[in-house]
């Protein structure tokens, strides 16, 4: 996993709405990014409707979510359809933002940590979260983690 106070790896990628999303066009905005390892089980399940309930709450501080597995597109849009998602999130079905944000296991290379970063408005890495089975712990995290940064400003 990367660290904090690194650069953010740049990313550009087609998001479940059908727009192009990256990093750049980011640049000003808190970014929640949510790596999840797949659609539709349990605890994945459980993390991206924890992330869609307080979507609004991380928008009015300032922060865009966006949610990232590597599931093919069409599945990755059926989830967020299903779950109604307002918040974008990617199919990085050739897993080259995973492996630039270093989220899969070094023993389990084809499986992926249950990773969010919060990026700064710079492009630099604030916050990194990891907690594989405590999902609401994860999201009570990052939530709070956000709330901090937005009132130092």
């Amino acid at each position: 996993m990367l660290r904090v106070g690194q650069a953010a790896p740049p990313f550009r990628a087609m998001s479940t709405s059908g727009e192009a999303i990256s990093l750049e066009a980011l640049r000003g905005k808190v970014v929640v990014l949510y790596f999840f390892r797949r659609a539709f089980t349990r605890n994945c399940t459980v993390e991206t409707k924890g992330f869609r309930d307080n979507y609004l709450d991380l928008r009015s501080l300032g922060a865009e979510v966006v949610g990232i597995s590597c599931d093919q597109h069409a599945t990755q849009c059926r989830f967020a359809e299903t779950m109604g998602i307002a918040f974008p999130m990617i199919a990085d079905t050739d897993r080259t933002i995973s492996t630039a944000y270093r989220t899969f296991f070094s023993l389990l290379p084809m499986i992926s940590h249950r990773v969010t970063y919060v990026i700064d408005r710079q492009g630099t890495i604030a916050g990194v979260f990891n907690h594989e089975f405590q999902v609401s712990k994860h999201l009570d995290e990052v939530t709070q983690f956000v709330r901090d940064l937005a009132a130092r400003g």
